[in-house]
C-alpha cells in the first residue's frame, strides 16, 4: 500500500531480511547502514541476539533486494575488546564514505550500563575495522556524518537527550576524534504532529545542489504507544546550521503488516541509503524484528522541499 503523501515505493521483495534468513541463531534483524562497494549493495545489519544484545554484520546484494550473502560472524560486536562503553552491544549505524580518506566511517550506537553514546569506526573493505571509540557522551545517539569536509571540518547530526527533549543537532571536527561547537538545526514540535515527541537523524546526508538533503525520523506519541515515521528537511551547502526547507509532513510511514506488528509495533527506521543517479534506495527497520527497502527519487523530495522553505 502506498499513500498519496508516501513517495517513497516499498520493493515486492519487503521484508527483504529477517531473522530467518540469518547463518545462525538471532531475535532480529533490523536497522541496518548501507552503501556501495565492488558493484554491490552491502549493508551493516543490526542483529539482535538471543540474550538481547547486539551486534553488527555485513550482508551483500548484487541487486539491492534479493540474494542476499550474510556473513557467518559480526563485523563488530562487544566480544572484540570494544571496552565497557560496549557492554550491551552496538545498534543503529550509519555509513559514510570519505573520499579524501579511502575509508568508510561508521557511525553507531554504543551502548553499556552507561547509557547510549555516540561511537565511531573506521574501515576500507568491511572485514576489518577500527574502532575510534566514543566520541560522544551518553545519553546520546541517531549520528551520521557528512560526506565530506565542510569550510575545513567534518561535520556530524546527532541527538542528545535532555530529559524529554531530543532534537537534531551538528557538531564539528578536525580530526574526526574531537567533535565540538554544537548547533541544534531540528527540533521537535511537541503537542500533536507526527514528529512531535522526539526527532533524530536517519541516514547520513545527501549532497544535492539545492543543499543538503536530510532524512530524519520524527515520532509521535499515541496512547497505545509511539509511531516512528520517516520527513525530510534540507541544509545549506557551506553552512550545514542553516536550515533552509523543512516538510511538515511525513514521507514515509508504518502501514506494512511486518512496520505495524513486531518487536516495536508501528516503527520505519532508516539508517542506510543507496544512490544511483535520481534513485533513492532507503533501507530500513520494520518494527525493530526485520529490514525493508523503499525506493524514491532525490528530485521529487527536493521538489516538496520547495514549498516549505523556513
Amino acid at each position: 500500500m502506498r499513500l498519496q503523501n508516501e513517495i517513497f515505493k516499498r520493493s515486492k521483495h519487503n521484508p527483504i531480511i529477517t531473522f530467518q534468513d540469518m547463518p545462525y541463531m538471532c531475535q532480529a534483524v533490523f536497522n541496518p547502514g548501507a552503501t556501495l562497494i565492488d558493484g554491490e549493495t552491502l549493508l551493516l545489519l543490526r542483529v539482535e541476539d538471543l540474550e538481547g544484545t547486539s551486534h553488527l554484520t555485513v550482508a551483500r546484494s548484487a541487486d539491492g533486494e534479493t540474494g542476499w550473502r550474510i556473513e557467518a560472524e559480526p563485523l563488530m560486536s562487544e566480544h572484540q575488546d570494544a571496552g565497557p562503553y560496549e557492554e550491551f552491544g552496538c545498534e543503529d549505524p550509519r555509513i559514510t564514505y570519505l573520499s579524501e580518506l579511502g575509508e568508510w566511517l561508521i557511525a553507531y550506537t554504543a551502548y553499556s550500563g552507561f547509557g547510549a553514546g555516540v561511537a565511531l569506526a573506521s574501515t576500507k573493505d568491511f572485514r576489518e575495522v577500527e574502532r575510534f571509540g566514543l566520541v560522544l557522551a551518553p545519553n546520546n545517539k541517531d549520528a551520521a556524518i557528512f560526506p565530506r569536509k565542510v569550510k575545513d571540518r567534518y561535520w556530524m547530526l546527532h541527538r542528545p537527550s535532555a530529559g524529554d527533549i531530543q532534537h537534531i543537532w551538528l557538531n564539528q571536527s578536525t580530526d574526526l576524534v574531537h567533535w565540538g561547537r554544537p548547533w541544534c538545526v531540528i527540533m521537535e514540535r511537541g503537542g500533536p504532529m507526527w514528529d512531535g515527541a522526539k526527532v533524530g537523524a536517519s541516514t547520513p546526508p545527501i549532497e544535492t545542489p539545492e543543499g543538503w538533503l536530510v532524512l530524519y525520523h520524527g515520532v509521535k506519541e499515541f496512547a497505545s504507544g509511539l509511531t516512528y515515521r520517516v520527513g525530510a528537511a534540507l541544509l545549506d551547502l557551506e553552512d550545514p546550521r542553516r536550515l533552509i526547507a523543512k516538510l511538515p509532513y511525513w514521507v514515509l510511514g508504518p502501514h506494512a503488516h511486518y512496520e505495524v506488528a513486531g518487536a516495536v509495533p508501528n516503527v520505519v527506521f532508516p539508517c542506510g541509503h543507496t544512490q544511483m543517479g535520481d534513485q533513492l534506495r532507503l533501507y530500513y527497520g520494520a518494527a525493530d524484528s526485520c529490514v525493508g527497502m523503499a525506493t524514491g527519487k532525490v528530485s521529487d523530495i527536493l521538489a516538496l522541499l520547495k514549498d516549505h522553505r523556513v
